[in-house]
């Protein structure tokens, strides 16, 4: 998929660059354009939302999948003839963010202190993202 496809579904779109735009999140009520846009030079759409809504959720709010932000696989993608979505490398590289809550939280926990109501709840999306990414990438 080029990103053309995603950025017709978007509203508010500015190109920020040959490669790049902002445009209003569908994943919540947006104020002023929270997404970015990336088109790289192999065909990945990268899409990141400033609020902190997840990839899964801003596809799935214009009624497309995970796997639409990226070419077709060749031959030489195919591990042991089974499909994988997603490369683990960059499947490790969008799990930095929710690696970092696990380990502060832990951290924490080591210490005996008592998690805020806000950390448990971000400590519990950081779960649910993990779920989705090993989900997407076929594990």
């Amino acid at each position: 998929m080029s990103a053309d496809i995603l950025l017709s579904l978007l509203s508010k779109v500015k190109r920020t660059k040959p490669d790049s735009w902002l445009a209003y999140c569908p994943a919540h009520d947006d104020k002023s354009p929270s997404l970015s846009i990336r088109e790289t030079a192999d065909g990945r759409v990268l899409v990141h939302c400033f609020a902190g809504c997840a990839v899964h959720e801003i596809v799935s709010a214009v009624g497309l999948d995970t796997s639409d932000l990226f070419p077709p696989r060749t031959e030489q993608q195919f591990i042991k003839g089974e499909r994988r979505p997603f490369p683990a490398a960059d499947i490790l590289r969008a799990l930095i963010p929710e690696i970092w809550i696990n380990y502060l939280c832990a951290q924490a926990i080591l210490k005996d202190e008592v998690l805020l109501a806000v950390d448990r709840e971000r400590l519990l999306l950081a779960a649910s993202r993990f779920q989705a990414a090993l989900h997407a990438g076929g594990i």
